[in-house]
């Protein structure tokens, strides 16, 4: 009776681990899509236009690349996107303080 109790159990947690996994990644992306909204934000508000304009451009385009995979429900798409413009985004700040250093320095 242990047995099966214990074999259950554990056939239980491994369909729970594996049914959340598979929701985590199809689940909308509000967090990844906040992230790279702030942080475009934030090197927009640096000077990221006039001395990165390249990096914050391709920022935005994945941004709104992630607005229409979201609006057609490709969540994982969306997430990539995201994920994507947040990377950019801290690459035209990360140029933005670079460039101020050098000015300061």
């Amino acid at each position: 009776m242990a047995y099966l109790l214990s074999s259950r159990f554990l056939r239980g947690i491994v369909l729970t681990v594996l049914c959340t996994g598979f929701w985590g990644c199809a689940a909308v992306p509000a967090q990844e899509m906040s992230n790279a909204r702030q942080a475009i934000r934030a090197a927009r508000d640096a000077g990221a236009e006039q001395l990165a304009p390249q990096q914050l451009s391709e920022a935005q385009t994945l941004l709104e690349q992630a607005e229409d995979s979201l609006q057609r429900r490709d969540y994982r798409g969306a997430r990539r996107s995201a994920v994507e413009a947040r990377g950019r985004a801290t690459e035209a700040l990360s140029a933005v303080r670079s460039t101020d250093h050098k000015e300061s320095g």
